[in-house]
C-alpha cells in the first residue's frame, strides 16, 4: 500500500488504473490517496505514484492571453442591460407581422434565419475591418462607407442611433480607454461621421481585446438575441419559446458567421432584398412599437 497526501477537498471517488482500485477518502481538509496493489504486476499507471509527499497544485489560468478585469469588460459590452438602443428596433419584424409576411413561430424562424444572413452578407464585413485593427482613420472611411451603402432610410437611423448609444455608454463607462474619449470629443456631433452601429461596435470590441471572429460572432448573437427579443414584445412568441428557439437557430447563425465571416468591405452584399424593403415601409405604418 502506498500513501499520497493531496491537498484537495475531495469527496468519495472510487476509479480504476488497469485493474487497481483507487480510492479517495475525506478527512479533515486534506484528502488521503491509497493506492491498494492487485496480485498482479505492478502497471506503468501505479508508478506515478510512488512519491510519498506528493501535492497537487492548479496550473494558473491564462485564457486566451486576456486578463481577468478584461474579461469582465468584454462580456459587459455583450450586457443586454447596456443601454445602446438594440432593444428599441425589430429589424423589420414589426413591419413584416403588419404586412403578414410573419404570422407564427414557423415564420418567425425563417424570418431570423434571413436576417442573419443579411447580417453576415452585409454588415459583418464591416465589423471584422473595424475590429481588426481598430484605427480611427479607417474607422472614419468604414462608416461613411456604410452610409453610402445602406439604402433603407428607416435601417440607416437605426444603425446610426444604435451606433451613437454605444460611443456614448462605452465612453462614460470605459473611462479607462483613452481612444473612446477622444473619439467622442472628437467626432460626436460632428457631420462628418454618422455613427454606424456596425464599425463603431467592431472598433471597440477591437480595443478591449476581442479577436476579429469572436467580435463577429458577437455581432450575430446580438442581432439573433435583438429580433427575439422584439418577438417577445409583439407577442408573436412567448419567451420560453424565444429561448428555445435562439438555440435551435444557433447552428444556422454559426454557418452564416462561417460564411460570412473575415470579408473586406468590398464584398458587402445585400442578400434579402425583400426583408430591407419591408423594414422601409415602418415609417409609413399608422401604430408601431419599435423605431424599425
Amino acid at each position: 500500500m502506498i500513501s499520497c497526501e493531496l491537498y484537495l477537498d475531495l469527496s468519495l471517488v472510487i476509479e480504476s488504473l488497469d485493474g487497481e482500485c483507487v480510492t479517495l477518502l475525506r478527512i479533515g481538509a486534506s484528502t488521503r490517496l491509497l493506492l491498494m496493489e492487485s496480485d498482479s504486476p505492478v502497471s506503468k499507471k501505479s508508478r506515478l505514484f510512488h512519491a510519498v509527499d506528493c501535492v497537487m497544485e492548479e496550473a494558473p489560468s491564462n485564457a486566451a492571453g486576456v486578463s481577468q478585469s478584461l474579461q469582465w469588460t468584454q462580456w459587459q459590452i455583450l450586457d443586454s442591460i447596456l443601454p445602446t438602443g438594440g432593444f428599441a428596433n425589430s429589424y423589420g419584424l414589426e413591419a413584416a407581422m403588419q404586412s403578414r409576411m410573419v404570422n407564427n413561430q414557423d415564420d418567425l424562424r425563417s424570418f431570423v434565419i434571413q436576417v442573419l444572413e443579411n447580417t453576415g452578407s452585409l454588415l459583418l464585413p464591416f465589423v471584422y475591418c473595424s475590429s481588426k485593427s481598430p484605427d480611427v482613420v479607417a474607422w472614419v472611411k468604414l462608416d461613411q462607407l456604410l452610409e453610402a451603402t445602406l439604402t433603407n432610410e428607416v435601417g440607416r437611423k437605426a444603425s446610426t442611433s444604435q451606433g451613437s448609444a454605444l460611443l456614448r455608454v462605452a465612453a462614460s463607462v470605459f473611462t479607462e480607454i483613452q481612444v473612446v474619449q477622444d473619439l467622442r470629443r472628437t467626432f460626436l456631433g460632428s457631420k462628418s461621421v454618422s455613427f454606424h452601429h456596425a464599425p463603431i461596435f467592431g472598433f471597440i470590441c477591437g480595443l478591449v481585446g476581442f479577436d476579429s471572429e469572436t467580435t463577429q460572432r458577437a455581432y450575430m448573437f446580438m442581432t439573433m438575441r435583438d429580433v427575439l427579443s422584439a418577438a417577445t414584445r409583439l407577442n408573436l412568441i412567448g419567451p420560453l419559446a424565444a429561448s428555445v428557439l435562439q438555440h435551435q437557430v444557433a447552428p444556422d447563425a454559426e454557418r452564416m458567421l462561417q460564411k460570412w465571416k473575415d470579408r473586406d468591405v468590398a464584398e458587402a452584399s445585400q442578400t434579402a432584398p425583400l426583408l430591407d424593403a419591408v423594414q422601409g415601409c415602418h415609417a409609413y405604418m399608422f401604430s408601431r412599437l419599435f423605431c424599425s
